[in-house]
């Protein structure tokens, strides 16, 4: 078994600051890419961030500048710093990784069960 558990999310008044994380564990081979996605409501799940085995990462258009995604490989974790935040960020946020299991041939991909941002006065 495979779990990604993730921990961080508040409410924040506009400008504030949140660092999400998530931790993957488990009968882990290797991690390739870790992202975080999040779907405010009402509307579809969207990538926010992501980043690669080896650190490349890549952010949707409306957090660059704002929010910085790292990994710690030998540690089995992700993060994401969240600045400047901004009302149009609250959303529930996820944790997801591409995840190779011990004595198992395939990649598959796993979803954290979300936690929950607010950014609000």
């Amino acid at each position: 078994q495979v779990h990604l558990v993730e921990s961080g999310g508040g409410l924040v008044q506009p400008g504030g600051s949140l660092r999400l994380s998530c931790a993957a564990s488990g009968s882990i081979s290797d991690i390739n890419t870790m992202a975080w996605y999040r779907q405010a409501p009402g509307k579809q799940r969207e990538l926010v961030a992501s980043i690669s085995s080896g650190g490349s990462t890549s952010y949707l258009d409306s957090v660059k500048g704002r929010f910085t995604i790292s990994r710690d490989n030998a540690k089995n974790t992700v993060a994401l710093q969240m600045n400047s935040l901004k009302p149009e960020d609250t959303a529930v946020y996820y944790c997801n990784a591409d995840i190779l299991r011990k004595n198992f041939p395939s990649w598959y991909n796993y979803w954290g069960q979300g936690t929950q941002v607010t950014v609000s006065s």
